[in-house]
């Protein structure tokens, strides 16, 4: 099967009212165990400020808040509303990661979680987010990015599979990109007679590591779960902590 090459701006037609019916039941405690994984390694230091980039429908950002004072960004406005409705006084911002609406040296930690990056075609536009996200963390501030393991995505892709959910069968088509680039996702819900497709860079543990000590940053943490297990090319995650030189 071929999938024909998408348009970099899938994500803003992608996130919205059948991603929330799809993706409803996600697990709460996973995100649980990615915050206690951070909270566990970052610096002997006082977190004061957090951003939760991409933070979707602010599963994340909720767990955040109850140790720092945190921001949730994200561009999809259908995503920040079930966020909202679920904490109305929590700070959440509707803006493009590639140009981050705070002043510089606003956040002690920013976190970036469940492979919420790699969604440009080009490179460039992934090491400008980095940019960003380095003026705006103070000196010795952390970023976690948690991302795929993309060698692990290569040796297990599941070319298909369906499921019923509330009276909708939900398609998933799954491939390599003819170069080697992306894992391609395209989902069809078929009484709806509605498709979407996922893009997603596959970028190895090297390649987000070399990505980020161009950007500024020195890696100091790699994890492969949310146990923090050490990361090898088997684990379910690619999880770095690094540190804004």
């Amino acid at each position: 099967m071929q999938f024909k090459a998408q348009e970099a701006d899938w994500f803003e037609e992608w996130f919205g009212e059948d991603y929330l019916r799809i993706y409803q039941h996600r697990d709460e405690s996973e995100a649980e165990r990615a915050i206690d994984l951070i909270a566990t390694h970052v610096p002997d230091r006082e977190i004061q400020t957090v951003l939760d980039l991409a933070c979707g429908a602010g599963r994340h950002s909720k767990a955040l808040c109850e140790r720092w004072w945190t921001v949730g960004l994200d561009l999809s406005a259908s995503l920040l509303r079930v966020a909202r409705r679920d904490a109305p006084d929590a700070p959440y911002v509707r803006a493009d990661m590639r140009e981050l609406p705070f002043a510089d040296e606003s956040f002690d930690l920013v976190v970036n979680l469940f492979t919420s990056f790699g969604y440009f075609e080009d490179d460039r536009e992934h090491a400008r987010v980095l940019a960003r996200v380095r003026e705006a963390m103070k000196s010795r501030g952390t970023f976690v990015i948690d991302f795929l393991n993309a060698s692990q995505v290569r040796r297990n892709l599941v070319p298909y599979d369906e499921r019923v959910e509330s009276g909708i069968t939900i398609e998933k088509s799954r491939i390599i990109s003819p170069d080697d680039r992306f894992v391609e996702k395209r989902i069809r819900l078929r009484e709806r007679g509605r498709e979407y497709v996922e893009r997603v860079r596959l970028l190895s543990a090297g390649d987000l590591e070399r990505m980020l000590e161009t950007a500024g940053f020195e890696v100091v943490h790699c994890f492969g779960d949310y146990t923090g297990a050490s990361w090898s090319e088997n684990s379910p995650r690619t999880i770095l902590f690094a540190s804004r030189k």
